[in-house]
């Protein structure tokens, strides 16, 4: 029931060494996202003064309503501070480009069984979720990361520290270079 991953790409050491337990199924097609959506409209007078370069990307302190995907998804996550990301109804994962944790919200801790700080500074693949440590999965991100284009989703069985159960990730790199997991229950 596993779907062949893209055999074009070749696979580095570990990656062909990784436990299989996990399996990805029916891949869905990747979305392109658009990182330009956010663009002031008020007049000068309205306005204060516009933020400083570098707090361009802070957190916002208004509320953030996230979707799992969308063309919105990139501003959203540039504006979204903790408790937005906790607030969602999906599965929030902030991974550096080796896979060490930075983000893990509430949502993925409870379908996970791994709390937040148990999670943070671990590596997500080989710590955390080592069902994902395999092609299937890390190939992507890897694939992705190598391109400079990681926009991809597509359906898993998560196995590790629970009763399999049927996702949907979602594999995303916004335009300020953060890469994120998403994971939605079926």
């Amino acid at each position: 029931m596993a779907s062949s991953p893209d055999e074009s790409s070749p696979l580095d050491a570990d990656e062909q060494a990784t436990s299989l337990n996990g399996e990805a199924h029916d891949e869905a097609s990747t979305s392109a996202s658009s990182a330009d959506t956010h663009a002031a409209s008020s007049s000068p007078e309205e306005a204060p003064a516009p933020p400083e370069a570098s707090d361009k990307d802070a957190p916002s302190s208004e509320r953030v309503d996230l979707t799992f995907q969308g063309d919105d998804l990139d501003p959203k996550l540039g504006k979204a501070a903790p408790n937005d990301l906790n607030r969602a109804d999906f599965g929030i994962i902030k991974i550096d480009d080796d896979g060490q944790i930075l983000f893990f919200n509430q949502y993925e801790s409870e379908l996970s069984g791994v709390a937040p700080e148990e999670a943070v500074g671990k590596n997500f693949f080989t710590e955390i979720a080592p069902c994902t440590n395999n092609r299937l999965f890390r190939g992507r991100f890897k694939k992705g990361l190598r391109k400079d284009n990681l926009d991809e989703t597509f359906t898993y069985t998560y196995t590790y520290r629970m009763r399999p159960t049927l996702v949907t990730i979602h594999l995303y790199r916004d335009s300020r270079g953060a890469n994120w997991i998403m994971v939605q229950k079926f």
